[in-house]
């Protein structure tokens, strides 16, 4: 918005020149999305707050955990994603298809999050919307998204997966194209959810992706640096990064009110969306493996609910404490914070795996 209205303007003062920059625009866009979190932050916890806006707490946990958590206020989602739609429609390019996409994936899986919050919420339990509907919504919305790009992007290898570290080996999926995405949406943006159990655990993980994915975009959209990483150069993805770059101001500014001892929770509202969006973005860059690697933690999350699960239904025991595993060191004694901060450190590991790739070829 801001941003094609500033190039207008671009004949007449040269200055402007600098917004032609996709790394200023970008570091615009994390400022931005910052400043807007922080303004908005404050406020709205505090309506939360006086509306005992306040999502029920699993009563299967530890009895610290039930006790610290109760009353606090949830759909901080809601924060997070005004903070990045703000901020890219200011500085993103508009007439991208690409920006539109996530700004749809965004906030479709966010009203999707905010209904499960607001029943969670109205009926005072976990359950929220049912997962059945729940699973209907994000098919619904994981199509259209494959949709829109296959039908109005010009996207000439949206059909093929690329392997790291296997620069020749690549997949033409043809017909496996939408199951394979829907795949990576829905599974992304359940993963984050999962992960989102303790104060922090899911907003720094969350961020250290977005910056890995703004790292990406920038590359894989530019023509001198994906041929010296030997990379597939994909016209305008570049502009991604500015998305990308929203959601780390976002949920840098989220932090501040999400870290230890949380005065809010992001909520399905954010979860889902965060997720969501971060999946559609590696599917447009063609990183979705990459996008496993860096986000390996909420892989290991899923993984360990999976492995739960299964265990129980097949034998009737159980393999952790309780899942996901975060819970389970919970259970184990772990001080909450000592949880948080070990994954996060493990997250950093993944996320500088994951950039590896880019080199290792």
């Amino acid at each position: 918005m801001l941003f094609n209205f500033l190039t207008s303007l671009i004949d007449q003062y040269s200055f402007l020149n600098v917004f032609k920059y996709l790394t200023f625009r970008t570091g615009l866009s994390v400022v931005t999305s910052l400043v807007v979190v922080f303004i908005i932050g404050g406020p709205l916890i505090k309506l939360f707050s006086e509306k005992m806006i306040t999502g029920p707490i699993r009563q299967d946990g530890p009895i610290d955990h039930i006790i610290k958590k109760s009353g606090t206020p949830t759909m901080g989602g809601v924060i997070i994603i005004i903070g990045i739609i703000s901020s890219t429609l200011l500085w993103a390019d508009l007439t991208n298809i690409y920006v539109w996409t996530l700004i749809f994936v965004s906030l479709s899986l966010g009203a999707l999050g905010l209904l499960d919050d607001i029943l969670k919420i109205r009926f005072k339990n976990s359950r929220g919307l049912k997962s059945r509907y729940k699973f209907l919504g994000q098919i619904i919305i994981g199509v259209i998204t494959l949709l829109i790009l296959i039908n109005y992007s010009n996207h000439e290898y949206l059909y093929n997966l690329y392997f790291p570290f296997f620069k020749n080996l690549i997949w033409y999926m043809g017909i496996f194209f939408i199951p394979f995405g829907l795949f990576v949406i829905i599974g992304a943006s359940n993963a984050v959810n999962l992960t989102d159990g303790l104060d922090g655990l899911a907003t720094v993980p969350v961020m250290l992706v977005a910056l890995s994915f703004t790292l990406i975009s920038y590359v894989v959209g530019n023509t001198i640096f994906s041929e010296y990483l030997q990379i597939q150069y994909i016209p305008d993805v570049g502009e991604l990064s500015i998305f990308c770059g929203s959601v780390v101001g976002a949920c840098l500014g989220f932090l501040w009110y999400n870290a230890p001892p949380a005065k809010i929770f992001m909520g399905d509202t954010g979860s889902l969306s965060l997720g969501g969006s971060l999946a559609a973005i590696a599917i447009i860059v063609k990183h979705e493996i990459v996008l496993a690697i860096v986000g390996g933690l909420f892989v290991l999350e899923t993984v360990s609910v999976i492995i739960q699960v299964a265990s129980f239904k097949l034998t009737g025991r159980r393999i952790f404490k309780m899942a996901p595993i975060h819970h389970h060191f919970e259970k184990k004694g772990w001080a909450e914070s000592t949880i948080v901060i070990r994954f996060w450190i493990i997250a950093i590991i993944l996320a500088l795996i994951g950039l590896a790739t880019l080199k290792l070829r």
